[in-house]
């Protein structure tokens, strides 16, 4: 057996306090989206929540992080040097990566925000110049691949989308990979399956079909706020999909209080191992571990 790579996984910190937005942005979807943090959201999504898990998962000294989407609320031009400075002090780009949800590109007007901020966090290794999706980075044993889920949409809409170009990219990627001995992990911000027609990815049916065409060994994704483990078809196995909830939320309604996902990975003659373990905060602001489970 061979050492073990860690690797957390954290979505959705809808980083507060939500700036002061200007009337002049405060336009069609935004407008719904602000009325909906100050009446609601902000009670639930706390810094002081956020804070504390990120410093226990750094306290477990994870090998890599991924932050699978949602980093801001509203795309606000103003929302992106705040989250700049959080994602830095997380890590380093050789040490974390991200992929965008849905509110990173809330609007058509700052779509292209996320990408252009965080270029350094979704570059791929063979992209020197230039920032695209999907992405490939490898690190130790991981191959970590990301795609971008987020588009605009309409109002109370929250759907994603891939889209023919990215799907038919990561085909190739996956295909070139065939050959490699690397624990594939896919991100992507929307879940792969969902019952919620306002919030699925309208084109899992296509990324499903590419996956049980080449596989991979693990996908994580956020966007639901829940703790979910879905099994998905591969090409020799089955493939586990993990979902986590807000890393700043407090326990309301049915959504759980914040948590964070560590992975153990770890190669065992032929097979790979991959421990989850789940950390969750308490009401008293405290992070422990709530769950393990052995996914591969």
């Amino acid at each position: 057996m061979t050492d073990t790579f860690t690797l957390a996984h954290l979505s959705d910190p809808h980083l507060p306090p939500l700036p002061k937005a200007q009337l002049r942005d405060l336009a069609g979807k935004r407008a719904l989206g602000y009325l909906n943090w100050t009446r609601n959201r902000h009670k639930y999504h706390r810094r002081e929540v956020l804070d504390a898990l990120v410093a226990d998962m750094q306290a477990q000294r994870p090998d890599h992080v991924a932050v699978t989407g949602d980093l801001v609320n509203l795309a606000l031009e103003a929302e992106f040097t705040p989250a700049q400075a959080w994602l830095e002090s997380v890590g380093t780009p050789e040490d974390v990566t991200i992929v965008p949800g849905n509110h990173d590109a809330y609007v058509w007007a700052t779509r292209h925000h996320f990408a252009g901020t965080f270029d350094k966090y979704v570059r791929g290794d063979a992209e020197a110049d230039d920032t695209r999706f999907p992405f490939v980075r490898r690190r130790g044993p991981l191959a970590l691949i990301g795609v971008s889920s987020a588009v605009p949409t309409l109002p109370l809409m929250a759907t994603g989308r891939l889209g023919r170009a990215q799907l038919d990219a990561l085909d190739r990627h996956l295909a070139q990979m065939s050959a490699d001995d690397a624990f594939r992990v896919l991100l992507v911000h929307h879940p792969l399956q969902s019952s919620s027609r306002m919030k699925r990815l309208t084109d899992s049916k296509a990324l499903r079909a590419v996956l049980k065409r080449h596989g991979v060994e693990l996908v994580l994704h956020g966007h639901d706020h829940i703790h979910s483990t879905m099994w998905l078809e591969g090409a020799d196995r089955q493939i586990p999909a993990v979902g986590v909830p807000s890393a700043s939320a407090l326990a309301h309604r049915h959504y759980p209080a914040a948590a964070y996902n560590l992975f153990s990975i770890t190669r065992d003659g032929n097979q790979w191992r991959c421990v989850q373990t789940v950390r969750a905060i308490d009401a008293d602001f405290r992070v422990k571990q709530i769950k393990q489970a052995t996914l591969l």
